[in-house]
């Protein structure tokens, strides 16, 4: 099984950037596909983007495409969400997961990270 950790968040004014990591260990961390969501206060957990194991084909959600990046380095095992032109309406807690597929659903996905928070405010 892997084992996921979240890294990189916290405050940012709106348009400003933040980059968010999520370091897997404990698996073939190449073999998976990762996916990203969040979760604002009082809201259900949403779709933001996945990339396939290859690395190839990601997928964004309307909201935030454009603006977020995701990429991948199989060789450090770790995964990276690049975020610019963040909006207040971005602030949430932001997971990171794995699974053998890159889906869209949170119910997909078996690992989990434990969030990392990004609030954007003046």
């Amino acid at each position: 099984q892997v084992q996921l950790v979240e890294s990189g968040g916290g405050w940012v004014q709106p348009g400003g950037s933040l980059r968010l990591e999520c370091a897997a260990s404990g698996g073939t961390f190449s073999s998976y596909a990762m996916g990203w969501f969040r979760q604002g206060a009082g809201k259900e957990r949403e779709f933001v983007a996945t990339i396939p194991a290859t690395g190839k084909a990601t997928h964004y959600a309307n909201s935030v495409l454009g603006r977020f990046t995701l990429s991948r380095d199989n060789g450090k095992n770790t995964g990276y969400l690049q975020m610019n032109s963040l909006k207040p309406e971005d602030t949430a807690v932001y997971y990171c997961a794995a699974d053998s597929r890159a889906m869209t659903s949170p119910d997909e996905y078996d690992f989990w990270g434990q969030g990392a928070q990004v609030t954007v405010s003046s």
